[in-house]
């Protein structure tokens, strides 16, 4: 018989439900508001209609599973989600952002995900009309499932290095697949381990004796019949992971394999059939429009993230209450309608407020520069169809590092998140640590977080020596060469915060931002080009300046967001969102104020009066935060979380998953009668047990 816990005990009032409407009366705004601004009306009634397609669904609809099993288990549950949402994609004809909703939902990576993410993809952007007639119209039925084979067990980052060789041999028309090395063995591939028959393999393209660098090839790996390795291929599942252990990420590895002429993606650069002739690209630059639209997304979903986490954390610190506050006890209504001095919510607690609340802040700032660099994704591709490639540098730049910092702050606020939680945050049940693995892969796939953050400072020092010299028309400037050439034109300005009332103006804040990325770009070029100090003795200092450009960036797209537009500004929403941003430039500023300090823009005492303003701007957030973290609208299911939970029943929540631990099915566990019982009946010691209750007396 399973262990169950006694049904007619409830938790110590006030109970959770009591509280967090309490929390959400206080509100200074309707969540439901915000949401649809965040969102739209028509994006939250498809959200809804697929909640009830895959709640109500056999096989998506329950997810108690996650916390229990382990990887066998788990995988193939997870091939079996894979299917269905397969096939629900069939019978409801969803669309692209349709199926990202319901994947979003389940919240579960996916063996199939690099076949959707990557593999047709690439094929549409790269292929010709040829090789996607051949390629991708059965990827799009499943009639050929793929993956993206680009990293190797030596070389990830840095693409240029990749081992793996396509030699052309124009007398068969094939291109021979090899792996050299170990080093070159393809490995961390999503969907190889077990569940594709094809791969994108980015392989060294080399003919008649030239190298000329990574392409990208499609290749047949299984046999379409009965998915065996075909001939010439080793490949296999890499083994457990931190996380991501739903996926199966594999290795490969290639010998002498030969492949068709057609295998070679050819809508960018191509090999001459008869005499192995290389055609070189069109134009190099198109393929980063690609990345900026990819970056673009890994801000958004960082929004997304850092306002999961935060959800959990503040409905969480809301109803756990822990010790109180004599000079100022708290009162509440209890469910019988009686007035009870209770303990104090740890969410009252300033130190809780000042762990969560950034958060929530960093999340609407994800959301408003994620929604920006959309924008400018899509004007910069009619720029670029015309033949005006001016913002791609910029706008590619910025993107980088943009992924760099939102998704370094998306996994340390979950960490964060965790613990502002205490003891009942190390359960699983919290929702946050499976999802804390899951995520983690995020600072490094889609370019390392330190290495990318190179490519947005070489940029930068770039642009600064271009306006010091004269080169860059201020009528037609990017963002970053405006804020450089406004440094350059008064490097000696002086701070503007000489009373509290100037930290609540967010121009002064944005100014303030403008001033510490452009000294640091400009004390890296003296350091480079006067000082000959090297680029990987400055690799610290280049990282910072990524830093401080990125956190420029999203101070100056959340604030023209909230503050620039007047019927926002005007709205209960505009102002509640005032506030949150007047708090997510401070908390960054306090906590990057090194920077700051040493550029001379902040005296200490500035400094000083920005770590007392943020415990005032803190409290002025405190009756919203609640309706903050509910606007962003996560359903229960894609929370799948004990503390988290729209209704606020932690504690009956979390009892109820405990019964469903396996150890749990059984009053006397497995393993009692072969390892426990022979030790403690194997001497005879001063105790005596009745046989009949087995109770023990001295």
């Amino acid at each position: 018989m399973a262990v169950r816990f006694p049904q007619h005990l409830k938790p110590i009032e006030p109970q959770g439900a009591s509280l967090l409407q309490q929390e959400r009366s206080n509100a200074t705004f309707k969540s439901n508001e915000l949401m649809e601004y965040i969102y739209g009306k028509e994006y939250l009634q498809t959200r809804d209609r697929i909640l009830q397609i895959l709640q109500n669904d056999p096989i998506l609809g329950d997810k108690s599973h996650r916390y229990y099993n382990g990887r066998d288990f788990r995988f193939k549950k997870s091939l079996a989600a894979a299917k269905r949402l397969a096939e629900l994609t069939r019978k409801y004809q969803w669309s692209d952002e349709e199926f990202g909703i319901a994947e979003f939902l389940f919240d579960e990576p996916s063996p199939f995900r690099l076949h959707r993410s990557m593999f047709m993809p690439t094929i549409l952007n790269q292929g010709t009309e040829e090789q996607k007639k051949l390629y991708l119209e059965p990827a799009m039925r499943y009639e050929i499932i793929g993956c993206y084979a680009q990293t190797e067990l030596g070389h990830g980052s840095n693409v240029r290095g990749l081992e793996t060789t396509a030699t052309y041999q124009p007398e068969t028309q094939t291109f021979v697949l090899n792996s050299p090395t170990l080093t070159s063995s393809k490995w961390w591939i999503g969907g190889l381990g077990v569940a594709a028959n094809h791969a994108i393999v980015m392989a060294r393209l080399i003919s008649n004796g030239k190298d000329h660098g990574p392409h990208p090839f499609i290749v047949q790996i299984r046999n379409l019949e009965n998915h065996e390795p075909l001939e010439g291929v080793t490949v296999g599942d890499i083994g457990p992971k931190f996380g991501f252990n739903t996926v199966d990420n594999g290795f490969i590895l290639f010998n002498n394999m030969h492949v068709p002429h057609i295998a070679l993606l050819a809508r960018y650069s191509s090999i001459n059939k008869f005499t192995g002739e290389y055609v070189t690209p069109p134009n190099s630059k198109l393929a980063y429009g690609t990345m900026v639209f990819v970056r673009a997304n890994i801000v958004l979903e960082s929004r997304y993230v850092l306002a999961r986490a935060a959800t959990v954390a503040v409905r969480y610190s809301a109803i756990r209450s822990q010790g109180s506050d004599a000079a100022n006890p708290k009162k509440m209504v209890a469910s019988d309608g009686t007035i009870k001095t209770v303990e104090t919510p740890v969410l009252d607690y300033t130190m809780q407020q000042f762990r969560l609340f950034p958060i929530i802040a960093q999340a609407y700032a994800c959301h408003f520069t994620g929604q920006e660099m959309h924008r400018m994704y899509y004007e910069n591709q009619e720029k670029m169809a015309q033949g005006d490639f001016s913002y791609l540098a910029d706008l590619h730049a910025s993107s980088s590092g943009l992924k760099s910092l939102t998704t370094t702050l998306a996994v340390s606020a979950i960490e964060d998140c965790r613990r502002a939680c205490g003891g009942h945050g190390y359960s699983l049940f919290s929702g946050l640590g499976q999802f804390y693995q899951d995520y983690l892969p995020k600072a490094t796939w889609e370019g390392d977080n330190y290495l990318l953050t190179q490519q947005t400072t070489r940029y930068l020092l770039k642009t600064m020596r271009s306006v010091r010299a004269g080169k860059i028309n201020v009528n037609n400037a990017t963002f970053s060469s405006a804020y450089i050439s406004e440094y350059l034109s008064n490097h000696q300005a002086s701070c503007p915060f000489t009373s509290v009332d100037e930290l609540n103006n967010p121009e002064a804040l944005l100014s303030a931002f403008k001033f510490r990325a452009a000294f640091l770009i400009d004390k890296a070029v003296h350091a480079i080009d006067v000082d000959q100090i090297s680029w990987n003795d400055m690799l610290v200092e280049i990282y910072r300046i990524s830093r401080a450009h990125c956190q420029l960036l999203m101070v100056f797209n959340f604030v023209k967001a909230v503050f620039n537009d007047n019927a926002m500004a005007r709205s209960d929403i505009g102002k509640a969102l005032q506030r949150v941003a007047i708090l997510f430039c401070l908390s960054t500023l306090e906590q990057e104020a090194a920077d700051f300090l040493t550029s001379g823009y902040l005296s200490p005492h500035q400094a000083l009066m920005i770590k007392q303003h943020i415990v005032t701007v803190l409290k002025s957030i405190r009756p919203d935060v609640v309706a903050l973290v509910d606007a962003f609208g996560f359903p229960d299911y894609l929370l799948n979380s004990a503390l988290g939970e729209n209704d606020g029943n932690v504690y009956e929540k979390m009892t109820s998953m405990a019964e469903r631990e396996p150890l749990n099915q059984r009053r006397v566990a497995d393993g009692y009668e072969e390892y426990i019982r022979p030790l403690i009946h194997s001497g005879k010691g001063a105790w005596k047990v009745d046989k009949k209750n087995g109770v023990a007396r001295l």
